[in-house]
């Protein structure tokens, strides 16, 4: 079973997909690096020179060739390619053997996927809109941003209108995880965590910057909520440091950044020796999530999936666009079902797809500035 096609699209608002076909059997998956689109769709370049002919079943020594071949490894551009190559090769070897992927990874530990969606919103009464619109469409639990652009330094009244905004999404009857985004120093991230603590959030997603393993720790030891980060870590040697000094309590790994399936399935391992839990980050499209599906399936401690239906800057290009059997996203009580079709699981609408990469598009990160005019966090 040769690999004869390895092909990228660019479609709106910001993903890239990626078809491997092979022995008359093709596989689909998502290498989406949001504002570096251009950058994965070239690193193809030398995957293609690479395994073009080589055996799509052999998925973990393609992985180990592509990651280890180049010399130079890890980085963003580079895994987010590795993750839509594999997962594009896992979906073709679950249809080739009329299997989901994660019968291939040891079979479901679980029935059903609990879910979460971002919600937006700077004051009370909007935030407390966009949650009651979540729970019309069965949600349990969101995330929301912790806070507006902050300096290093600033007024501690500055962060009582995180409390009111927290306060009014969990009178909606929802459980709230706080993104910080790593917008907050340590300075202002110290006294925030500590007014949340009688709010009881569901968990504080980077506090702050991942780099920053000191700050992570001192935030660590001041708080009892659950602390989450990892979207911007792309190997389990990324991940080490976070197992061994303790400093999370739920990772998540982004299924199109983190090498793929095969990758954060070792992640995961990982973290379940340290009794950490798994949140795979997932704002993207239909592929990602389809991937991430599998991960929560077969992976004991997965607890959460977050999913970007409907989100504001899908920009007309919502979860289902591209999707020919959308049942396979349906809520029900706040939880997602495992997919039980081949390979990923999900059907994609080719001709859509081919269509709408003919006008590739050129999707760049927001730029915010502080009040004093300097570059602010993201």
């Amino acid at each position: 079973m040769n690999i004869d096609r390895i092909e990228t699209f660019l479609v709106p608002p910001r993903w890239v997909f990626v078809r491997v076909e092979a022995g008359g059997f093709d596989g689909w998956g998502e290498a989406s690096l949001e504002g570096h689109a251009e950058a994965v769709v070239g690193a193809f370049e030398a995957l293609r020179d690479r395994f073009l002919g080589a055996d799509a079943r052999r998925i973990e020594d393609i992985w180990q060739v592509a990651h280890r071949g180049g010399f130079y490894r890890g980085g963003p551009v580079l895994m987010s390619a590795i993750s839509g190559l594999d997962h594009a090769l896992w979906d073709l070897k679950g249809k080739s053997l009329g299997v989901p992927v994660w019968e291939l990874l040891g079979g479901r530990v679980r029935d059903r996927i609990a879910a979460y969606a971002w919600i937006g919103g700077d004051r009370p009464h909007e935030v407390a809109e966009a949650a009651a619109g979540r729970k019309a469409q069965g949600f349990k639990a969101i995330k929301m941003n912790a806070t507006a652009e902050m300096g290093f330094l600033d007024s501690p009244k500055a962060l009582d209108a995180v409390l009111e905004r927290v306060a009014a999404v969990q009178a909606q009857g929802l459980e709230a995880g706080l993104d910080f985004h790593g917008r907050l120093h340590r300075p202002m991230a110290k006294q925030l965590v500590r007014l949340l603590e009688p709010l009881r959030p569901l968990f504080i997603e980077e506090p702050l910057l991942s780099e920053n393993l000191e700050g992570l720790a001192d935030i660590k030891a001041q708080t009892s909520i659950p602390i989450a980060l990892g979207e911007r870590l792309y190997s389990r040697w990324d991940f080490k440091p976070i197992f061994e000094k303790g400093l999370a309590d739920i990772i998540q790994p982004d299924l199109s950044h983190a090498g793929g399936i095969s990758e954060v399935r070792r992640i995961a391992a990982m973290a379940e020796a340290y009794d950490i839990a798994v949140a795979p980050h997932c704002p993207l499209g239909p592929l990602s999530l389809a991937a991430c599906l599998q991960i929560a399936a077969c992976t004991p401690n997965h607890v959460l999936q977050e999913m970007s239906l409907g989100i504001h800057y899908n920009q007309g290009a919502d979860l289902l666009t591209y999707v020919t059997n959308p049942e396979v996203f349906a809520l029900t009580d706040g939880m997602l079902a495992v997919p039980t079709g081949p390979g990923l699981g999900v059907s994609v609408d080719e001709a859509a797809i081919r269509a709408a990469a003919a006008n590739p598009h050129r999707w760049r990160n927001m730029v915010w500035r502080q009040a004093d005019g300097a570059y602010a966090e993201w």
